[in-house]
């Protein structure tokens, strides 16, 4: 049971004053990946911005990819793709990317959706909300019941988001979630991003400890 860290860029960045905190963040902890999320930015933006942090992420092995925009894989060199609903269907991106980009999907709280997903062929399925977010006010919550059981039967790895602190994760790493999305406890920490993500891993490994 290996839970590490998927970090998502927080909803509001000025690019040249994130790049440092977020190398900051690379080498505090085992990050797994990392997900630029650019709410209805232009092309240009999202281009500008992958060029200057997909290097970060690069140098430390980090995964990285783009939030609904599986139009600029390619062109931008990001290593694949995540979708949610109102995105393209899974389908559709994995036949414009081809079987060596990342794809995954946001299931909420179906396993259903997951299951359909896996069995498609997608790399990994979010569930979401795990506990209420302030990213994500009106979204249903997860039972812990639906991420144990798809640890135990499903080879498809999946990433719980919503809401997770180091206060709270351990009930995650312990149910075998392979990944854990994390935004606010990372970059609105009160001690600062790197402090912030440190905690988390140790909480982290904490857990995995009592598992």
């Amino acid at each position: 049971n290996m839970s590490r860290i998927d970090l998502i860029s927080p909803p509001q960045f000025e690019l040249s004053a994130f790049k440092d905190p977020l190398a900051a963040v690379l080498q505090a902890a085992d990050i797994a990946c990392f997900q630029l999320r650019l709410k209805d930015a232009p092309d240009d933006v999202w281009k500008k911005a992958v060029s200057a942090l997909m290097p970060l992420c690069a140098a430390r092995d980090v995964a990285f990819i783009l939030n609904d925009r599986a139009d600029l894989v390619f062109e931008t060199g990001a290593d694949g793709v995540h979708i949610g609903r109102t995105d393209m269907p899974y389908a559709e991106a994995r036949h414009m990317l081809g079987e060596k980009k990342i794809i995954g999907v946001s299931c909420y709280a179906s396993k259903d959706a997951a299951m359909e997903a896996a069995a498609a062929g997608a790399d990994y399925v979010a569930f979401g909300s795990v506990f209420p977010s302030s990213t994500k006010e009106d979204a249903p919550l997860v039972s812990p019941q639906v991420l144990e059981d798809w640890a135990q039967m499903a080879t498809t790895p999946c990433v719980a988001i919503g809401g997770i602190t180091a206060e709270n994760c351990a009930p995650l790493v312990r149910a075998g979630v392979d990944f854990l999305a994390v935004i606010g406890a990372v970059w609105n920490h009160p001690t600062g991003p790197a402090s912030g993500v440190k905690i988390l891993q140790q909480a982290i490994e904490n857990a995995k400890k009592e598992a």
